[in-house]
Formats: structure tokens, sequence, C-alpha cells
């Protein structure tokens, strides 16, 4: 049934689906950056430590380190951006997803009111019809 909520019903649907959309790709985006940082930290931990050997080893070995420790501290930035991303996008879910209810609610509460309306004149109708047959009747009775 048709109302003057019917179209931002439809509106409000379709914000909150492309909001789920985006929700989904946030969230994505964290797993793949949380994946990634874990198997930074598992290839740090792959990195063999020298005991003895050459000082050019040494050092060589020691730029492996840094280097894969800046990746990690990167991967770690960009979990902390996915993680906020992904919150922003819950949090705007969640209101979009309120919204959308209020005006669903608002929707139903006008059909049912225009369900009561129709359901009160077909009931006067009916009374109407009863009366025009009880006064029909009577009269009949009145002539006869």
């Amino acid at each position: 049934m048709k109302t003057r909520f019917s179209s931002l019903v439809a509106l409000k649907k379709d914000a909150m689906q492309k909001s789920e959309r985006l929700f989904e790709q946030a969230n994505q985006k964290f797993i793949v950056t949380k994946k990634a940082l874990e198997e930074a930290i598992a290839q740090l931990e792959a990195i063999p430590t020298l005991q003895k050997g050459v000082i050019s080893d040494f050092m060589a070995n020691r730029a492996l380190l840094d280097a894969q420790r800046r990746v990690i501290a990167k991967n770690e930035q960009l979990l902390q951006e996915a993680n906020s991303e992904l919150l922003e996008a819950k949090e705007a879910l969640k209101r979009i997803m309120m919204e959308h209810e209020k005006f669903k609610y608002l929707h139903l509460q006008e059909v049912h009111k225009i369900l009561d309306e129709q359901k009160r004149a077909e009931v006067k109708a009916l009374d109407e019809v009863a009366l025009m047959t009880y006064d029909r009747k009577t009269r009949l009775k009145e002539v006869l």
C-alpha cells in the first residue's frame, strides 16, 4: 500500500544497502590488512639470527631485520586506519538502519491508519444498508 512514507522507505533502504556494502568493503580491507600484518610478523620471525660470521653478513642481516620491522610498522598503521574506517562504517550503518526502521515504522503506522479508516467506512456503509433494509421492511409492514 502506498503512503507518504513509501518513497522515503525506499530511499532509506537503498542508502542502507549502500552502507552495508561500504561496511563489507571496510571489513574486507581490515581482514586483508590484518592478514598482511600477520604474514609480515611471521616473515620477521623466519629471519635467522646470526651468531657468528663476517661483519658484512651481520650488516645484511641487520638491514633485512630493519626493513621487515618497517614493513610491520607500516602494516600496523594500515591496520589502525582500516580499523577506524571499519568503526566509522559500522556507526554509519547503524545510524542509517535506525533511520530506515523509523520510516518503515511510520509507513506501517500510516498503513494501519488507512486500513482502519477503510474498515470504519465499510462498517458505516453496512450500517446504512442495514438501516435502509430495516426501513423498507417496516414500510412494507405498515402498508400491509
